[in-house]
C-alpha cells in the first residue's frame, strides 16, 4: 500500500510502488519512479526522469532529480538512478546528467549527510559515506565503501579510489587511489587507511602489501611509473595491489602525489 500525505503533489504519471511513504509537503514529477518502501518523510522534491530503487529514505528539504547546473545543459533528456537501502540527510542534492541519454548514478546502501551533494554525470559505487557538505563536481567517480569527509570538494573529473578516505576540508583536484588516505589543502596522500581495511576484513597480508605500495609512490625517489612496475614486479599477488594498479593506469587527471 502506497502512503501519500494530502498536502503533497505527486504528478499522475509518476510510478509509485507498494509500499512507497509520501510525508507532508512533498513533490513529484512526471517520470519518476520509486521502489518499494522507499520513505519521503516531508519537504522533499523529485524530479525526473529519475529511477529510485528499494528501501530509501529521503530526509527534509532534499532536492532529488534536478536538471544539471552545467551551463552546457539546455533541457534534453537526461537521468538520474538510484540504487535501494540508501539514506539522504537534510537538503542532499542529486542531479541529472548533461548531454542527451546521459545518466547520473548512485548505488546501493549509500550514507548521504546533510547538504551532501553529487553534481551531474557523477557515478558513485555502493556503501559510500559522505559527511556534512561532501560534495562532488560533474563527471567525478566514487568507488564502492569510499568516505567523503565534510566541507569538502571534489573537482570535476576527478575519481576517488575503493576504500579510500577524503578528510574534512579536503580540496581534490586529481584521483586519489584506492585505500589510501587524502587530506589537506592542496590535499596529499597520508598513508593506507589500514583502520578501514580492517574494519572490511582485507587481510594482515594486504595491508602489508599496500602499505609497501603506499612507500613505492609516496616516499621513494620512483616517478608513478617506476614504483608501479616495481610494485607489480614484487606485490603483484593480493587483489588489492590489482586493484591499485588498474586505477593508476587508468588515471586521466593523475594521481595525488
Amino acid at each position: 500500500m502506497t502512503l501519500i500525505h494530502p498536502s503533497s503533489v505527486v504528478d499522475p504519471s509518476a510510478v509509485l510502488h507498494d509500499g512507497v511513504e509520501v510525508g507532508p509537503f512533498c513533490h513529484i514529477g512526471p517520470q519518476v519512479e520509486i521502489g518499494s518502501g522507499t520513505r519521503l518523510i516531508s519537504h522533499v522534491s523529485i524530479a525526473g526522469p529519475t529511477k529510485i530503487g528499494e528501501g530509501n529514505l529521503f530526509y527534509s528539504y532534499g532536492s532529488i532529480g534536478q536538471r544539471s547546473q552545467d551551463l552546457k545543459y539546455t533541457a534534453e533528456p537526461t537521468y538520474l538512478e538510484i540504487g535501494n537501502q540508501n539514506t539522504f540527510r537534510e537538503f542532499c542534492t542529486v542531479n541529472r546528467g548533461t548531454l542527451p541519454g546521459t545518466k547520473t548514478i548512485v548505488g546501493s546502501h549509500g550514507n548521504f549527510l546533510a547538504y551532501s551533494h553529487i553534481a551531474h554525470d557523477c557515478v558513485v559505487g555502493d556503501h559510500v559515506i559522505f559527511s556534512n557538505n561532501g560534495t562532488l563536481a560533474g563527471h567525478v567517480v566514487v568507488e564502492e565503501h569510499a568516505i567523503i569527509g565534510g566541507l569538502s570538494g571534489i573537482h570535476q573529473f576527478c575519481r576517488i579510489g575503493r576504500h579510500a578516505i577524503v578528510g574534512g576540508c579536503t580540496k581534490i583536484v586529481q584521483d586519489v587511489p584506492p585505500y589510501m588516505i587524502a587530506d589537506g589543502n592542496p590535499a596529499e596522500v597520508r598513508g593506507v587507511n589500514q583502520v578501514g581495511l580492517e574494519r572490511r576484513g582485507f587481510s594482515p597480508e594486504d595491508t602489508r602489501a599496500l602499505r609497501e605500495a603506499y612507500r613505492l609512490l609516496y616516499r621513494s625517489n620512483m616517478n608513478v611509473k617506476q614504483a608501479c612496475e616495481k610494485i607489480a614486479a614484487e606485490h603483484s599477488g593480493p587483489e588489492s595491489i590489482a586493484r591499485l594498479l588498474e586505477f593508476i593506469e587508468a588515471s586521466q587527471r593523475g594521481i595525488i602525489r
